[in-house]
């Protein structure tokens, strides 16, 4: 069973990348203690973290209620039974129901196993669910992050991540994808709690829960 990392593992981790990074020490200081956003995984996380992208919230919620009272049970062989149009009965769009049939078709055929994707270490596990059609590198790793509690997956090309690493860097400008990884190196081995800490702080900021002070 994957377990979310204990909060005495993350608050080491915090001090420690506080300690080694100056600018990750400005959002360690002002950004409250925050929970592992660990959720179901396997083939229902994967296709779910699909289903719910570049849509809202509420939207999201709505559509994944509908897939799950449409399929009865969420599975490879439950999808699969499905064709297109059927799935975008659901509310799903044709693309992520194309999407969603791959990542069933990949699970039934071995060519990746989602419940058991803890065997392979982190370069593996993206490499195996990024060979899947419709899943993308922000996806794995996103995937591994919360459906997997691993600790050292940074997703660079999360925009929201890159606005708080303008701010803690006190750029001018937010780095992109490529310059997101090269400038996370220094957090290893706790790229993923660096991810949590950033994405706490900019929610923060922009609750208006934290004050973004641009001096220090």
């Amino acid at each position: 069973m994957i377990r979310a990392p204990e909060p005495e593992a993350v608050a080491t981790a915090r001090a420690a990348l506080a300690d080694a990074d100056p600018a990750l020490a400005r959002a360690h200081r002002t950004t409250p203690t925050f929970e592992w956003r660990l959720r179901p995984g396997g083939f229902e996380g994967l296709f779910r973290m699909i289903v719910e992208q570049q849509v809202s919230v509420a939207a999201a919620a709505s559509i994944w209620r509908r897939v799950g009272e449409g399929l009865g049970e969420i599975t490879p062989e439950a999808v699969l039974a499905r064709d297109i149009e059927s799935l975008r009965a659901f509310g799903l769009s044709g693309q992520k129901a194309k999407y969603g049939q791959e990542i069933a078709r990949a699970q039934a055929d071995g060519r990746i196993d989602l419940e058991h994707m803890q065997t392979l270490g982190d370069d593996e596990a993206i490499a195996a669910l990024t060979a899947i059609k419709g899943v993308g590198k922000w996806t794995a790793e996103t995937y591994l992050m919360f459906c997997e509690g691993r600790l050292d997956v940074f997703p660079g090309g999360d925009v929201a991540l890159q606005e708080a690493m303008r701010w803690a860097d006190m750029a001018e400008d937010r780095p992109n994808e490529k310059a997101a990884y090269v400038r996370a190196e220094i957090w290893r081995p706790h790229r993923g709690v660096a991810a949590h800490l950033l994405w706490a702080w900019y929610g923060g900021v922009k609750r208006g829960e934290i004050v973004l002070d641009e001096t220090s």
